[in-house]
């Protein structure tokens, strides 16, 4: 995020430098809109600009906190509506194809475990990475997780997705190095917590192998639980608490 918005400013000020403003003052409600019109001829979609508007306005409130300027051009400006993209997921056949995989190795048995723990909570891959081993509740079979915004909330956690569990946590003990203040539950071969980009790498690997006919990725296990769990139980408020979705209207892009 951080690194988007560095971008964003970044291109704003080229646009400024070239309008001829001077200073932050320089730059009012017509430059704001001037600068929304460009964005749009080179081809951003409504979601691009959403996110540029956001970093700009966000430092117009800066400024104005700091009374380097009087007024904040992009407050009543709004980003085109863009057309809601239906999620990609995998159908029951496919996940079942893509966990039935006999795992004999240590990175297999790893992998295993995480992309049950996934599916079958609905995780964002960032939830699954920081995981802890003091986040599982064996026995009470619960999982405790640290969502957006710091908000936690505790998931059942599946007869399958305990077994995985359980059988990487001996080949775990391989891998266990001192880690100060932190006990990671998934590590890499390296001994530290796993990365992100390990676990997008790792299902990506997955999927070419079993030819399973699309490009996989982490986010397609949570969209795949959203949708298997509302063909299922058609408990749309449910689904919108396991997934930890602040409004409802996020869930409903599954119906």
């Amino acid at each position: 995020t951080i690194a988007n918005y560095k971008t964003d400013l970044g291109r704003f000020v080229g646009f400024i430098s070239r309008s001829g403003c001077k200073t932050w003052v320089d730059v009012d409600e017509k430059t704001a809109r001037q600068y929304l019109a460009a964005c749009r001829e080179s081809g951003l979609v409504g979601r691009s600009i959403a996110r540029h508007l956001s970093a700009l306005r966000g430092l117009f409130k800066w400024l104005k906190k700091e009374r380097m300027i009087f007024n904040n051009p992009f407050l009543g400006l709004k980003a085109p509506k863009s057309k809601s993209r239906l999620p990609e997921v995998l159908d029951v056949d496919q996940m079942s194809y893509l966990l039935s995989r006999k795992a004999d190795s240590a990175l297999l048995i790893r992998d295993k475990a995480m992309f049950e723990l996934m599916y079958s909570c609905g995780l964002r891959v960032s939830e699954l990475t920081n995981l802890n081993m003091g986040d599982v509740y064996f026995n009470y079979n619960e999982l405790r997780v640290t969502g957006k915004g710091r908000k936690e909330r505790l998931l059942p956690l599946g007869r399958e997705a305990k077994a995985a569990i359980l059988k990487w946590l001996p080949v775990r003990e391989r891998y266990i190095s001192r880690m100060v203040n932190e006990n990671p539950l998934f590590l890499s071969n390296r001994s530290n917590r796993i990365s992100v980009r390990t676990v997008q790498s790792r299902l990506h690997l997955w999927g070419r192998l079993l030819e399973l006919g699309t490009s996989l990725n982490p986010h397609m296990l949570r969209h795949s639980f959203a949708s298997h769990m509302l063909e299922s139980s058609g408990d749309l408020r449910a689904i919108q608490e396991l997934l930890g979705h602040s409004n409802l209207s996020t869930t409903q892009v599954y119906t």
